[in-house]
């Protein structure tokens, strides 16, 4: 996927399609990459669909406590891309992602995390302090900072999120404001503009959806 502005922009008007088409009992899309593989049964061959999935990640949190993969294993999880520094977008978007948490806080089946792509100015213990101006002290909202390689190539390439450096920007950069909803196999399952408040709302009923997909 070349254009995730324009692939989102589509998976959103999907969301709403699927929404509107299915009332009674509903599954999420699966989004991303997709590729299928044979695989040997005792009865024969069967082709399995592989799909893109979210990769191994290591990045240093809010506290400088390294978090990887291993502390969403299990979980669902709704992830962004932001800077603290952000006067536009992030505000709204964390006003937002917010109320979700504190929605889901009590379900231990679900976890935020957040990227900062500000490389040089938003070490930890920005980060930290960010945390507590939203009043987040809990671990199931992560904060994270890493190298610029590793936190723009896992938004473009995995989450499917534009981000840049801009000069031109008076902030420095720029990035699309979308939350997206991980599954517990680490596939994309929604992405919603966490600053529009009816995408934000079609997220909070869609994290019950794909909670009872693993009750089944």
């Amino acid at each position: 996927m070349n254009n995730p502005l324009h692939f989102f922009s589509a998976l959103l008007l999907g969301t709403v399609l699927l929404t509107a088409s299915c009332k009674e009992e509903r599954k999420l899309p699966i989004y991303g990459v997709r590729d299928t593989k044979e695989v040997a049964k005792a009865d024969g061959f069967t082709v399995d669909t592989i799909y893109q999935t979210i990769p191994d990640f290591k990045f240093l949190n809010q506290d400088s406590v390294m978090i990887t993969n291993d502390q969403f294993k299990g979980k669902i999880y709704v992830a962004d891309f932001f800077f603290t520094s952000c006067t536009s977008i992030c505000p709204i978007m964390h006003k937002n992602m917010k109320t979700l948490f504190q929605d889901f806080k009590s379900n231990p089946d679900v976890m935020f995390l957040s990227h900062t792509i500000d490389f040089k100015y938003d070490k930890p213990s920005v980060l930290k302090k960010y945390a507590q101006k939203l009043d987040v002290y809990d671990p199931k909202w992560q904060f994270v900072y890493g190298p610029k390689d590793s936190i723009y190539t896992i938004a473009e390439k995995s989450y499917l999120v534009a981000v840049q450096v801009d000069s031109n920007d008076r902030e420095g950069y720029v990035h699309q404001g979308f939350l997206v909803l991980i599954d517990k196999d680490r596939r994309i399952r929604g992405a919603y503009d966490g600053t529009n408040p009816e995408q934000v709302e079609q997220l909070r009923k869609d994290i019950p959806v794909l909670l009872d997909e693993y009750k089944k």
